[in-house]
């Protein structure tokens, strides 16, 4: 079977400058090949995750969830009245309801690379909550970016749930909380979500879903740069793997090639070995211990920890340093 021809329509331009498009060729020609897994969440992406996060074998939502619940009236005890609630990365609405029911939020600032989501997941916020004033942000929230007017006259709490700061290199982490002070300013509040260690079945078996719902989400960064980029992966040729690397506590996502191939993408081309793979995602998994002196070397003091009565995940409040 060979790789299907390109599958952009011939009236779509593409934008070769793109970060996306620098980021996949520079990823692609580099020796392991790599992904950034920030690329997965396009419009596909972030409902094939919404559909991962409802698994049976996927405890981080769930677990993060019933710590919300759980100590909703301690979290809200240690936030500002009438804060704006700046979230990076937002996906679904799910936590971020917990939070808005349990405290006074006067604004609501989701920041996210996905547009077409993030829009309809705040209208569907402003219909739910009509006090609530609403101000999407377009954005990469890896790197700096302008929280709107209004939201920088008002108290600011970041909320970033869901252990995705265990997708970041250690020190890539640190980089982020950094990042994100900056953003929200000396005195702030953070909220983190933090994934912990635990059995190695258990975290072999959340990423390695029977259904192959986070087979078909890895794979479908393929089909964005097929679309995107011009590109022309056959995405059935590459076999969704997911291990825990003890070492360095953390599980790696692959895309491994089924066989000998060439892919083409913007005028360039990248030869598989059979058995080779694509890195596009880590996992850390943090201990208490380990998480706060992160937060620490990144300017944040810990204020508070909640975690699940099996340890499983944890969330944190941090507090800016001045």
């Amino acid at each position: 079977m060979t790789a299907p021809t390109s599958t952009l329509p011939e009236e779509q331009q593409i934008d070769r400058d793109s970060a996306f498009a620098t980021d996949v060729l520079e990823g692609l020609a580099r020796q392991p090949k790599q992904l950034s897994p920030k690329y997965f969440y396009d419009a596909t992406g972030s409902e094939l995750f919404e559909e991962i996060t409802v698994q049976p074998e996927y405890y981080p939502t769930r677990t993060e969830l019933g710590i919300l619940d759980e100590n909703g009236a301690d979290i809200a005890a240690i936030l500002p009245r009438g804060a704006a609630l700046v979230e990076f990365g937002a996906g679904a609405t799910t936590k971020i309801r917990r939070l808005l029911s349990q405290a006074d939020f006067d604004a609501y600032a989701p920041v996210d690379i996905s547009g077409d989501f993030l829009k309809a997941q705040a209208a569907a916020l402003r219909q739910d909550f009509p006090r609530l004033k609403v101000h999407p942000v377009v954005a990469d929230f890896t790197a700096p970016f302008d929280l709107p007017a209004a939201v920088r006259t008002m108290p600011r709490v970041g909320f970033f749930p869901g252990s995705t700061i265990g997708n970041f290199e250690p020190h890539e982490a640190c980089g982020f909380l950094k990042s994100a002070r900056r953003i929200l300013g000396a005195g702030s509040l953070m909220l983190v979500g933090a994934d912990l260690e635990k059995d190695e079945r258990a975290l072999y078996a959340a990423y390695n879903d029977a259904a192959g719902v986070t087979a078909g989400f890895n794979r479908n960064l393929l089909v964005r740069i097929n679309r995107e980029l011009g590109g022309n992966f056959d995405p059935s040729a590459f076999t969704h793997r997911a291990i825990y690397n003890r070492e360095r506590h953390r599980i790696e996502m692959h895309l491994v090639s089924r066989k000998a191939q060439t892919v083409r993408i913007l005028g360039q081309r990248f030869n598989f070995r059979a058995g080779e793979s694509i890195h596009t995602e880590n996992s850390y998994k943090y201990s208490l211990n380990r998480f706060t002196a992160l937060a620490k070397g990144a300017g944040w003091q810990p204020r508070a920890a909640w975690t699940d009565a099996e340890g499983l995940f944890s969330v944190h409040a941090l507090v800016a340093s001045d």
